[in-house]
Parts: C-alpha cells; sequence; structure tokens
C-alpha cells in the first residue's frame, strides 16, 4: 500500500533483510556468486555484505545491467534509474571476480564502471539438442490432441486412406504400418519457431509476425498460387506472459490459406523436442543495453537450428550473418529472407541445409566445458 516509490523501497528493505539472513545462515562458503544479474538490487549489495562477514569471494555474473531495464519504462534520466546505475558501478567494483557474456559488455564494464571482467558465453545445456525422428512424431502427435495446425489435413487423410499400410500421421510425420517405423510426411509444412514473454516491450512482436514471419502474407499466399515452390507455413510462437490473450485475439482475425499459427504453452521437457525438431528459428530478442545475447538463439543453436534475428548491436557474437542464421533489421528483410530460406523445401540443398550442417560442424562447447575452460583457471586451484 502507499505510494509506488514507497512500496519499491519497502520491498528493496524487505528483500535485503531476507537474503541477507539466508545468506548468514548457510555453511560458510568459499566463493558466492551472483549468477545472472540483473537483478542486482538488493542481492550485489547484501552478497558483498555476507562476504566480509564469511571472508568469501563475490563472484558477479553480468548478463545486462538493471538499470537499462529499469529505463524502459522510467527513462534514463529518472532518478530511481541514475540511482540503480550509480548502485551497479559502486558495488561492482567490489567484486572480487566479475563475469560477463559479451565482449561488447566486457568493454563497456571497463570503459564506464572501471570493471575488469572475463566473458563467458552463455551455452545451451546437454538436453538442447537435434531431435530424433521417431521422438519428433511422438512430440507432433501429442501436441495435434490440443492444436490443430499439428494435425494432419482432412484431404491428406483421405488420400493416405486410399493407400494400404500407412500409419498414424501428424502434419509433418507418418508411420509405415507394416514396419513401424516413422517418416517425413510428403507435403509437408515448414516449422517456423518463435518464444516470447508477451510483453509489452515486445510490441514490435505483432507487427514483425504479421508482415514478416507471415511473409506479407498476401505476397506469399499469391506466390504459392502462382505455383511457387513454397511450403505451407506452420508458425509456433512458445511462452506465457501477461499480452498473450491480446495477441491471440489478433491473431485470430487473420485468416490465411497456407499459413497456420500455434501459441503453445509447453511442457518443460517438450520445449527442447520441440526446438530440435523445427526448421527455423526466428529471434525478435532486442537487448536492452545492446549488451547481452538473446539464450532463446543459443538453445536453438545447441539444436543446431538455424536462426533469423532481429539485429542489434552485439549480435554478430552469436548469430554469424551466412554462417549459421541471418541478421534482419525490419520486418520487410526477414519477409525476404524466409522466402530465399524456404524456396523448394524440403531441399537439402540451399542456405537453410547448409546453416544447419555448419551448426553441426561447429562442435560448440556445452555450459559445463564453458565453466571449466574459461572460470576455473580464474579461480585458481581452489574448488
Amino acid at each position: 500500500v502507499g505510494p509506488k516509490l514507497l512500496q519499491y523501497v519497502l520491498k528493496v528493505l524487505v528483500q535485503s533483510v531476507q537474503l541477507l539472513y539466508t545468506l548468514l545462515r548457510i555453511e560458510q562458503p568459499s566463493y558466492i556468486l551472483l549468477q545472472q544479474n540483473p537483478p542486482g538490487l538488493p542481492s550485489i549489495a547484501v552478497a558483498w555484505v555476507a562476504g566480509l562477514w564469511w571472508g568469501s569471494s563475490l563472484i558477479i555474473d553480468w548478463h545486462n545491467y538493471g538499470y537499462s531495464i529499469m529505463s524502459l519504462s522510467h527513462g534514463r534520466s529518472h532518478p530511481l534509474v541514475l540511482l540503480a546505475k550509480w548502485y551497479e558501478k559502486l558495488f561492482g567494483r567490489l567484486s572480487d571476480y566479475n563475469l560477463c557474456v559479451t565482449d561488447a559488455m566486457r568493454k563497456d564494464l571497463w570503459v564506464n564502471f572501471k570493471i575488469k571482467a572475463v566473458t563467458l558465453y552463455d551455452r545451451p545445456a546437454s538436453y538442447f539438442k537435434e531431435t530424433p525422428l521417431d521422438l519428433q512424431h511422438n512430440l507432433f502427435m501429442k501436441l495435434a490432441k490440443d492444436y490443430e495446425p499439428f494435425r494432419a489435413r482432412q484431404v491428406e487423410l483421405d488420400s493416405e486412406a486410399k493407400c494400404v499400410g500407412m500409419g498414424a500421421r501428424s502434419a509433418f510425420t507418418q508411420t509405415d504400418g507394416s514396419s513401424g517405423s516413422v517418416l517425413r510426411a510428403r507435403g509437408r509444412p515448414a516449422l517456423l519457431i518463435s518464444s516470447t514473454s508477451w510483453t509489452g516491450r515486445e510490441s514490435l512482436l505483432f507487427s514483425v509476425l504479421n508482415k514478416g514471419v507471415f511473409l506479407s502474407s498476401p505476397d506469399y499466399e499469391r506466390f504459392i498460387e502462382e505455383g511457387a515452390a513454397l511450403p505451407a507455413l506452420v508458425c509456433v510462437i512458445t511462452g506465457k506472459g501477461p499480452l498473450k490473450d491480446y495477441y491471440n485475439g489478433l491473431i485470430q482475425k487473420l485468416h490465411f490459406k497456407h499459413i497456420q499459427i500455434c501459441t503453445p504453452w509447453l511442457e518443460a521437457e517438450d520445449y527442447p523436442l520441440l526446438l530440435g525438431s523445427a526448421d527455423l528459428g526466428v529471434c525478435l530478442h532486442k537487448s536492452s543495453s545492446g549488451l547481452d545475447l538473446p539464450m532463446k538463439v543459443v538453445d536453438m543453436f545447441g539444436c543446431c537450428l538455424p536462426v533469423c534475428a532481429i539485429h542489434f548491436e552485439c549480435l554478430h557474437e552469436l548469430v554469424k550473418h551466412n554462417e549459421n542464421g541471418l541478421i534482419f533489421r525490419d520486418s520487410q528483410e526477414l519477409a525476404k529472407q524466409l522466402k530465399m530460406l524456404f524456396l523448394d523445401f524440403p531441399s537439402l540443398e540451399g542456405k537453410l541445409q547448409r546453416f544447419r550442417e555448419n551448426l553441426r560442424e561447429s562442435r560448440q562447447l556445452r555450459w559445463e566445458q564453458s565453466w571449466d575452460q574459461t572460470v576455473l583457471p580464474l579461480l585458481g586451484s581452489r574448488d
């Protein structure tokens, strides 16, 4: 209750007491790792105080700046934003070790905060990998129970009914009734996946989806009707957030012949399976500071899934244009990229397949390996 500023101050004070009480009751640690700052208020200061009490080293893992996220709502000149920036600068300097997620952030920490950091890129967990075809089929059949775009179209089912030995079919896969083996369905649509938190900060979302993912939909529809070798599209947008119902209402007003949109909430174990089953990922993440990288793309790359991602300053540290994906600046450019990538789909020729092969050959480190190579030498012989 009370004015918002008072609520905010009280919240910080209560969290400070709770966090400090918890830290002072644990067994004495050698290190206190503040993982994934922000949020850093009040955790940086509290972790520093606890470190003084225990004689522990403080490690801050910088993923972004809290003040830059606050500035999205309040503006960069707001007193709270300026206070948050001063706070991060002051207590960040008091840490013993600093990690960050990009070279751009490492340089910015030194130039603006005089904080020396080591770059530790985000890496995918081991369960983000390409999904075997039989697991794809199981996933698609499961999703088809609740989401129409994953179901085989009736005209395809009628055609299959005339064939002897055909088993269960989804929009993308089918089983051979005699051998039980799983095959990719003939004439299957392309599966495109994106992820969002459905917040007001993603006002770009619907305009990009409407003009980009749907390939400036009237043009895409016309190209197919004129005989262009482009597939139908199933666009899956995962995630959960306050504006999901609003955007779903807008999506339901769109009527396409060759494009279907699905906004499922997936079980945790199904998300990596779906990434490993998709044909292309689309990332609409734009950093508040321009210095962090989208974890959703890291996970997609773990699944060897090529990506089209919207441009911001340091994105090139993750997405290598024309090597493992494409970078676009607006919905029109994305539309052109998707038309080019899906031409003659599902041919094993062309850039889409080359991007996937490049991701397979890159053999990127997993998180545990990256930690062992980058952080353990920094800490010396102590575990």
